[in-house]
């Protein structure tokens, strides 16, 4: 990913090497908000416990980045499953209910997330110009995010998955991603074979840690994607740039991605 810092401020965001300029996005960090302990300082979800104040000055630096407002995004109420939406200008401004995938063909309409450890999903087709922007954490990833925003595309678009181009946002990594029994269970029954090399043992420890991009990039191949981006960014080993739910136990914020089709 390329890191762009925007000027005269603390804020920057990431961005894929592989879209072309008419798809904006990037991954905002942290960096260069107005929130306090323990949402320092760009706090850009609503839903924590953060003061509106806060939330809303970070909004408005936070998507002031891609030229856009909150009002001029379309955002969703995510609930960890697999579910995806297809949207249009008219959504702008409005948080689209029980669902963790937005997907669109119109031209100006800008998608955006929050997140804190679960990844962003990102995909573009570049033959009939449309975009889609996922939310995949455990459940999510054993759901099959990417795999249901291409199924998605394929009956709304037309879209080829081997001429779609995918990518994994900073999330949290098998470095540190220690999980329980039901996560083992879940990607066991999910993944197959595949889930070897997810479930990753450690030494002198009970519990594995799951690969949340590896197997996302995955479940990207499974459908048939041929062009696959991964981040390479850790949320839980670098909390200087992003939030993260597991390391800081709840108590943090929510970093956003952007995706806005131009």
């Amino acid at each position: 990913m390329i890191e762009i810092q925007v000027p005269d401020s603390d804020l920057r965001y990431f961005r894929f090497n592989g879209l072309p300029e008419t798809v904006q996005h990037g991954v905002l960090t942290r960096l260069g908000g107005v929130s306090q302990e323990p949402f320092v300082s760009l706090n850009m979800s609503s839903y924590r416990p953060d003061h509106p104040d806060h939330v809303r000055e970070n909004q408005a630096r936070g998507y002031g980045a891609f030229g856009r407002t909150a009002d001029s995004l379309v955002h969703a109420r995510l609930v960890h499953r697999a579910d995806v939406v297809q949207v249009t200008q008219a959504e702008q401004g409005e948080i689209v209910p029980d669902c963790d995938a937005l997907i669109t063909n119109e031209i100006g309409c800008g998608l955006t997330m929050n997140y804190a450890d679960c990844a962003p999903i990102f995909v573009y087709d570049p033959q009939n110009h449309a975009i889609g922007l996922g939310h995949a954490g455990w459940q999510g990833t054993v759901r099959d995010v990417p795999g249901e925003i291409v199924r998605a595309m394929q009956a709304s678009f037309g879209s080829d998955p081997a001429e779609l181009w995918g990518a994994v946002g900073p999330c949290i990594s098998g470095a540190v991603y220690e999980v329980g029994d039901n996560v083992i269970e879940a990607v066991q029954a999910n993944f197959g074979e595949d889930a070897k090399r997810l479930l990753i043992p450690q030494a002198g420890r009970v519990r594995p840690h799951f690969d949340l991009p590896l197997a996302n990039w995955i479940n990207f191949e499974r459908a048939g994607v041929k062009t696959i981006e991964l981040s390479g960014l850790c949320t839980g080993s670098r909390t200087d740039l992003f939030f993260s739910h597991r390391v800081e136990q709840g108590a943090t914020g929510r970093f956003a991605a952007v995706m806005i089709l131009t």
